[in-house]
This record gives structure tokens, sequence and C-alpha cells, in this order.
């Protein structure tokens, strides 16, 4: 479970979802980043999008505080990620790069 930097210690009660299976295609860099970073904070790549989606959505606060900004930052230089939010309505996939493969 993802906590936002402002968490208090009290876990509030969970709403009961229905999840679907998605094939969403993504660059490969991001995907290692995001795959690193539900790893470092020990939840399912799932549950650190919804959270990141819920974030964004409601635009109130900011999903990820310093600490986590940092490791975020670490992945990005491991994984060779060099694009940035203006980067994304531009990104173009490579001639030919059309496999599906996954990172």
């Amino acid at each position: 479970m993802m906590l936002p930097r402002y968490y208090t210690g009290m876990v509030p009660s969970k709403p009961g979802v229905e999840r679907v299976q998605t094939g969403v295609r993504m660059e490969k860099r991001i995907v290692k980043v995001l795959k690193g970073f539900a790893e470092y904070l020990d939840i399912s790549l799932g549950d650190l999008l919804e959270g990141i989606v819920l974030h964004a959505f409601e635009a109130k606060a900011p999903p990820f505080g310093e600490e986590q900004l940092r490791a975020i930052e670490n992945l990005k230089r491991v994984y060779g990620l060099d694009l940035s939010a203006a980067d994304s309505h531009r990104l173009v996939e490579k001639e030919g790069d059309a496999s599906g493969e996954e990172a």
C-alpha cells in the first residue's frame, strides 16, 4: 500500500474495487523505474500506478515525498531515464519497435 507523504499512522477503511488486466504499452526505461520503485516501496506495480493516478486526478498533493523522489532519481540514473514531463506528449516509437517486448 502506497502511503502519502503526509501519512499520520491511521489507516482509513479500504474501499472495495474491481480490477482489470490491461495491455498498456509504455517506454521501456519508465517501466523499469516504476518496477524498481514499486519494489523499493514493497508494493505491486499496479498499486503504485493506481496511487500515482489517483493523486494526479486530485492534484491536491504530490504522490511522493523528498525521500521517495531521491529514490526515483537514483533509479532514473540506474536505468538511463532522461525523459521529463515536457517529453510526455512528444514520444515517438523507434522504427520497427512495435514488438510489445516487456521490460
